[in-house]
């Protein structure tokens, strides 16, 4: 520095350190190919199945049931592949954030360069509005405030201080007032500053939450891991059925072409190639729903995953408050205090209090105090403007934390101050009495996580302004109280989170008081309060056994939070995490589901989530995972109903060929009755309401099976009664001497009204035959008219008949075909109150 004027690096020597120490930008991963996604997303046993099922049925002519599955897979394959390519952004959206252009001082001139150009021990020039393009130490401060939410989470600036060299070896981290450090990626609320650049790309505080978000990989979904299970039991079974169908068409009948056309027609018509359709369809459709709520669905799977949540890890700022500033309490002197909101008229008494602290604020006010000051001045009519014009300002410096405002009205003059009380009260020279009575006034707000300013008056002498705002006699006007206001649906949303058995605990960058404060209010169950300073002096172990009783983590550090979410994993919770600055990243990607906000979200939170919330608000959360519950068991629902009608479905097309019966149901009459399993599976499953316990009972055991043994049990269950009552017809007409046409429209029929019956048994897992068929589900009525219409055209268009090989049916027949659905669906209702003291027994056996 040369004279007072700093001269910074040569242009020489930060070439030379660019060359070193590489550019001022994070390390771009390794994109994936567009083909390599492809192939890994093929690899998913859902789509394989689906390409699979669809081939296999191209092989055999069946071109619509082939269109249909290639169709859904193909729609799969270009959706997934579009919203992988889209998490290839995470860290690219991370290095333009890091990598703003920069205003630096080379040889004693200011030149505008690159972000990516700047080095260390560069000059960078600080002024409003800036987004400061490397971590450094303010040589120089006028006024100086930063917003740091990016990378701390709090939506209010911090001031800032000039340091010197000693401040190097004490901590550097962001958030807090009076520090000499600025951080990169955070922007310039207020004043200007000059900074030596300390580190730049990976080394700075962004690039070290950088390289932890490209160290983590997204667990991978728990459905995936199920539909491989599934999927194997499925490819083992119909392996098993169609080499069954081909021993035995062989050695009964001759002719082993005709018994292996016979065994992959058979084998491919019992896949059951409803399951990744269902899995597809339901995660689609349970996506569209969110959306209409206001939610963003990143990752499908994330949906069923929010149904086992069992710890959801909250935001405070902007997720559970409004993240915004607004007025909450005021004070006067003589001890008259008032707590403001929502519909409280201020009465007159307070009115000056409120016009200083406006005057006292900058006209075009950009920092939120300054806003909601403003603001609560507007919403009293009777307070007036302040009168005249600003003709002398003084801001806030590290000595004197208080800014004051001078007024011009003609002759007269009008000082406004406003700030740090204490700062406040050396200006106004309080007596010990006086200081006593604000500070208690001070404490009784802040425990309330309010923040308190200051205000006072003066009367300028004259217009030749002292240096210093300590040059007037100041008189108190009293105590403006400013605070984030919470949401006004959390409370209930946390109370419905509880009664669902989630844990809601809050992890905030804030001061402990203000977070004990805002939990209280937000209804989050009592408990500890673990600071990121304790938090650093527990081990794993310490760790895990304070999580038991912590509901509070405040003054928490972005590796803090990875840290606690990784913590509450091990102990085996399915952890739901929020946030929405570049410091929430890391831990929204290690979450089980990563919930980011929409509105005041960065991108890269964004990106790294599997769930944006568009409005913001903790609420929508509570929904998502209601929504989550419902498509689980919904999921289950329609399993169930396809494991149970393809029960009956391969009896059938056993039971002639183990007993030299005719062959009852071709692969054209499986087809057929497919065309009424897959709408059902795909539509009428899928838009079941909520059961009446969904957000009531504790969250599923995450190391539950989609497809239980018991769930199988079940539904074999219900199909060999209803494949026991079609087998009994069969013999008994057969040995009367129906004919064998006459004997598969029978047969058919009665398999399409027990298809009926199993749909309404599995609609609901409560034993109540009146709910069944009362129970609303509109698309269950289009489905079932579908179904009347095909019935209807196939019993009376002669063309079917022949094209079926059915015979004609008496009105006898029908009655007994229908009355076989209603009468399995009694006997399959009135079994579930055993099959459920069943359960209870086996949960209880096991518990104990």
């Amino acid at each position: 520095m040369t004279d007072g004027i700093p001269i910074g690096l040569s242009v020489q020597a930060a070439a030379a350190r660019l060359a070193t120490d590489g550019p001022n930008e994070l390390p771009r991963a390794r994109g994936r190919s567009v083909l390599r996604i492809v192939m890994e997303v093929m690899r998913e046993p859902m789509l394989a199945l689906l390409i699979a099922g669809g081939g296999a049925y191209l092989l055999l002519g069946d071109r619509t049931e082939a269109l249909i599955l290639l169709g859904f897979a193909t729609l799969s394959v270009g959706l997934t592949v579009i919203q992988q390519a889209r998490t290839e952004h995470v860290l690219e959206a991370l290095c333009d954030l890091s990598a703003p252009r920069a205003v630096v001082i080379r040889d004693g001139t200011r030149l505008h360069v690159a972000g990516r150009d700047v080095v260390c021990d560069d000059l960078i020039v600080l002024e409003q509005g800036d987004r400061i393009a490397a971590d450094g130490m303010l040589m120089e401060a006028a006024d100086l405030q930063t917003d740091e939410s990016l990378l701390t989470g709090e939506s209010l600036p911090v001031g800032k201080v000039a340091g010197d060299t000693r401040s190097i070896a004490g901590t550097r981290r962001p958030g807090g007032d009076g520090q000499p450090y600025v951080y990169s990626g955070s922007l310039v609320a207020r004043g200007a500053g000059i900074a030596r650049v300390m580190a730049t790309g990976p080394r700075s505080e962004i690039g070290r939450i950088g390289q932890s978000l490209a160290t983590l990989e997204t667990e991978a979904p728990r459905l995936r891991l199920e539909t491989t299970r599934i999927v194997t039991w499925c490819a083992v079974g119909g392996g098993i059925v169609a080499l069954l169908v081909v021993l035995l068409y062989g050695f009964m009948r001759g002719g082993w072409i005709e018994a292996l056309l016979a065994g992959i027609a058979i084998g491919m018509s019992l896949l059951p190639e409803e399951f990744p359709v269902v899995l597809t369809v339901f995660l689609a459709m349970g996506a569209w729903r969110l959306g209409k709520a206001g939610v963003l669905t990143r990752r499908a799977a994330a949906i069923e995953t929010l149904g086992s949540a069992t710890v959801l890890c909250s935001d405070k700022t902007g997720t559970l408050t409004e993240n915004r500033m607004s007025l909450a309490a005021l004070w006067l002197p003589n001890g008259e205090t008032i707590e403001t909101g929502p519909g409280v008229v201020i009465p007159d008494l307070y009115h000056l209090l409120l016009k200083t602290a406006a005057a006292a604020s900058a006209p075009d006010p950009t920092d939120p105090m300054d806003i909601a000051l403003h603001d609560a001045r507007r919403a009293v009519p009777s307070i007036a403007a302040p009168g005249g014009t600003l003709v002398h300002a003084y801001g806030l410096r590290p000595d004197l934390l208080a800014m004051s405002n001078i007024w011009a009205d003609g002759d007269a003059l009008n000082l406004s101050a406003k700030g740090a009380p204490e700062a406040v009260a050396d200006l106004c020279d309080l007596s010990d009495e006086g200081r006593l009575a604000m500070t208690a006034a001070v404490d009784s707000m802040a425990i309330r996580g309010i923040r308190v300013l200051a205000v006072a008056t003066a009367v300028p002498g004259a217009r030749d302004w002292p240096a210093s705002q300590r040059g007037y006699t100041y008189t108190l006007t009293g105590l403006v109280g400013l605070a984030d206001p919470i949401r006004r649906s959390v409370p209930a949303a946390v109370a419905e989170c509880r009664r669902a058995g989630i844990r809601v605990v809050m992890i905030t960058g804030d001061y402990a008081a203000t977070a004990r404060t805002i939990a209280t209010q937000a209804g989050i169950a009592q408990g500890e309060v673990l600071t990121g300073t304790e938090l650093s002096t527990l081990d794993d172990a310490e760790l895990a056994d304070r999580l038991k009783t912590v509901t509070v983590f405040a003054r928490i550090l972005p590796e803090q939070k990875l840290r606690i979410v990784q913590a509450f994993k091990a102990d085996g919770e399915v952890v739901v995490m929020t946030g929405d600055g570049v410091n929430d990243a890391p831990s929204l990607k290690a979450a089980h589901i990563g919930i980011a906000m929409g509105k005041r979200g960065t991108d890269v939170a964004r990106e790294a989530a599997a769930i944006v919330l568009l409005d913001d608000d903790f609420g929508s959360i509570v929904e998502s995972v209601r929504l989550g519950r419902r498509i689980y068991d919904n999921i289950r629902k329609a399993m169930a109903f396809i494991f149970a009608v393809h029960v009956p479905i391969a009896g059938l097309a056993l039971l002639p060929l183990c007993f030299g019966l005719p062959l009852i149901l071709g692969p054209i009459h499986i087809a057929l009755l497919q065309m009424v399993i897959d709408p059902v599976c795909a539509l009428v499953f899928e838009a079941e309401r909520d059961e009446g316990d969904v957000m009531t009972r504790a969250p599923r055991n995450p190391a539950e099976p989609l497809f239980s043994l018991s769930m199988m049990a079940w539904s074999v269950f219900q199909g060999g009664i209803a494949f026991v009552m079609l087998a009994t017809v069969v013999f008994l007409k057969t040995g009367s001497g129906m004919p064998e046409m006459q004997l598969r429209a029978l047969v058919f029929f009665a398999m399409v009204a027990e298809i009926v019956a199993l749909i309404m048994v599995n609609r609901s897992f409560r034993a109540a035959l009146g709910e069944a068929l009362v129970r609303h589900n509109a698309t269950l009525r289009y489905v079932f008219v579908a179904i009347a219409s095909v019935t209807a055209v196939i019993l009376f268009v002669p063309r079917a008949h022949a094209l079926l090989k059915f015979g004609s049916l008496d009105w006898t027949d029908l009655a007994l075909a229908t009355g076989m659905g209603i009468v399995l669906l009694i006997l399959l209702e009135g079994s579930k109150p055993l099959v459920r003291w069943l359960a209870v027994r086996r949960f209880r056996r096991q518990a104990a």
